[in-house]
């Protein structure tokens, strides 16, 4: 059994909401390098944590980010590249706080994810970002989102 199969909570969990909708749920713990000197979270934090749920979602959805950077299937080299976020800080964390990090999907097109992200505390919402990224070529040309990306964040 290898060590992935064996915490199947690393890379979080697909849930489904009530609206329907598909939605990726990545739990994170505060700890003591996450804040500043006034013992809240510091603002970087929170954009690492939502690197990390953008990363785990596209995982599990069936994107292998190493095959990506080697060439999938005998496709150019590529990887998934942040080109715009919007954030919104709206309350503090502190230190050993457990959050949730969401991740969904507003909208896919030929290259580019537009996500929207939440960190929560108990249902609670502290901060709020909408991303957009793009699959861009190692040469530096947006690339077309393969088929088993996209088949994986329609469900299928």
């Amino acid at each position: 059994m290898s060590r992935e199969s064996a915490w199947p909570d690393l890379a979080g969990r697909l849930e489904v909401g009530s609206d329907g909708a598909r939605h990726h749920v990545l739990p994170a713990r505060v700890y003591f390098e996450d804040t500043d000197f006034s013992g809240l979270v510091y603002h970087g934090s929170y954009v690492r944590w939502c690197e990390r749920g953008r990363s785990d979602y596209l995982r599990l959805i069936g994107n292998e980010h190493r095959a990506l950077l080697e060439g999938d299937a005998g496709a150019e080299p590529a990887a998934f590249v942040v080109r715009r976020m919007r954030l919104e800080y709206l309350k503090p964390a502190r230190i050993d706080d457990v959050l949730e990090i969401e991740t969904r999907l507003l909208e896919a097109k030929g290259a580019t994810l537009n996500l929207a992200q939440r960190v929560l505390r108990d249902g609670a919402v502290l901060f709020e970002a909408e991303v957009l990224v793009v699959l861009v070529s190692m040469s530096g040309k947006p690339q077309r989102i393969h088929q088993r990306i996209r088949a994986g964040l329609m469900g299928g």
